[in-house]
């Protein structure tokens, strides 16, 4: 505060030469505050009064520059705080009057109460009151300044020896670092090296395997060959044996018509005995026991001479038109020729179901044979009304039972045989059926 001092005592004319330290200021504010609120409204200055109800420690907060400023301005509100000062500290303003502070009060307590009473001097115990405050803050100051100076070197120290303990720590991690990166450096050689030795047996193994397939198939291909020679052989004992059959039934054909001719020339020279024995005569002539086609009757091999050809699918219509003609059917030779990508079951059934539609037009007798060998299970189906379903046996194939069904027939009787296998083809005509392909009896059942 630059402004003059006016006091009511012999101090009038004294005035401080620069602003009131910040610590007495701070003190003569709170004594202020405390004496504010005993002080009638009307005793106030107007710019003290909103700050009446306020707390000392609010007022001391929020109203200081207004309590400094009114000390300061108007000499009646300073007098009046300090005669609530005289009346809390009265031995302290009593020494302060007789000119004599005591030596052990405060000397911020002493600046503060001669600002607010103006004692004569007092501008001399507010300066030196301050000089003391400046003195003691610069001591504390210089002391912190020590104490953090000297806190700071014991941080430094700590921090250099935890630097150093850190450096050691980081140098021995560093160290089993390289060791370690040195084992794993030899551990990846030796894996690969395993590695290289795993792949060279890898591919040693693989050639061997490839030989062995090698082999299997050479030797697999022989004894398919063999199979296929072993039938072929079958095959062709069945035609002899069938052949020499034949010349049996014809050879007694022979002896028994001549036998016969013997016995009508006897009865033609013994009428009397043919009339009294009632013999018939013989009407078996030898161009009866030549063999061929008679009026009214065909067999299906007489029906290959005609006109049409083997993918028309006529021919089969004429095939089945034979009387009491027996058709056999490869069944999966004929569903996976024609539609191979549906399900074994629906197989049989889209077949089956064209081969009844087929047996109730012809009225011929129809037979579906399917490779039963590699069943799980057995097959549970009720065969559509007019063809007849088979399964072959284990360890037999649905060939074998073909071929085995055109042997139980009679001869003379009309066979014919679906299926594109050139074996079973080859098989069934050597014994008196007819085969036709699995694609004439597919587009047969689309017009169906």
């Amino acid at each position: 505060m630059d402004a003059a001092v006016d006091a009511s005592g012999s101090g009038d004319d004294e005035r401080l030469d620069r602003p009131l330290p910040e610590g007495v200021r701070r003190r003569v504010v709170g004594i202020a505050s405390d004496a504010l609120g005993a002080l009638p409204a009307a005793e106030l200055p107007a710019s003290l009064r909103p700050y009446a109800k306020f707390t000392a420690a609010r007022r001391a907060k929020y109203a200081g520059t207004a309590l400094a400023a009114a000390l300061e301005a108007e000499p009646l509100f300073r007098l009046r705080i300090a005669d609530r000062l005289r009346l809390g500290q009265p031995e302290l303003v009593k020494a302060l009057e007789g000119g004599a502070p005591p030596a052990a009060a405060d000397p911020m307590d002493v600046a503060a109460a001669s600002y607010l009473i103006r004692p004569p001097g007092w501008s001399r115990l507010v300066a030196e009151a301050g000089e003391e405050a400046e003195r003691a803050e610069a001591e504390g100051t210089a002391a912190e300044a020590v104490r953090l100076v000297e806190k700071l070197q014991g941080e430094l120290t700590a921090l250099r020896a935890s630097a150093r303990a850190e450096a050691e720590r980081m140098r021995s991690e560093l160290d089993a670092a390289r060791r370690e990166s040195e084992g794993l450096r030899k551990r990846l050689r030796s894996l690969e090296s395993d590695t290289r030795r795993a792949e060279a047996a890898t591919r040693k193994v693989t050639a061997e395997l490839d030989a062995a397939r090698t082999a299997a198939q050479t030797e697999r291909s022989t004894a398919e060959g063999e199979a296929r020679r072993l039938r072929h052989r079958v095959s062709e004992v069945e035609s002899a044996l069938e052949a020499s059959r034949r010349t049996t039934r014809e050879g007694r054909s022979v002896e028994e018509m001549r036998l016969r001719l013997l016995l009508d020339t006897v009865l033609h020279a013994a009428q009397g005995l043919q009339r009294e024995l009632a013999l018939p005569v013989t009407r078996m002539r030898p161009a009866d026991m030549v063999e061929a086609v008679a009026p009214g009757s065909a067999s299906p091999h007489d029906v290959a001479r005609r006109a049409l050809s083997e993918d028309d699918p006529a021919l089969l219509d004429q095939l089945l038109a034979l009387p009491q003609v027996h058709l056999l059917v490869d069944g999966y030779n004929v569903t996976k020729t024609g539609y191979p990508t549906l399900p074994l079951e629906q197989q049989r059934i889209r077949l089956l179901g064209g081969l009844s539609m087929l047996a109730a037009h012809s009225g011929a007798e129809v037979t579906c044979v399917f490779d039963g060998q590699d069943l799980d299970a057995p097959v549970i189906m009720a065969p559509p009304r007019g063809v007849r379903v088979r399964f072959s046996r284990t360890g037999e194939t649905a060939d074998e039972l073909i071929r085995r069904l055109v042997r139980a027939e009679p001869d003379g009787r009309p066979v014919v045989v679906v299926s594109s296998d050139r074996e079973v083809a080859d098989g069934v005509r050597r014994a008196g059926a007819r085969p036709v392909s699995s694609a004439l009896l597919l587009r047969r059942l689309a017009r169906t």
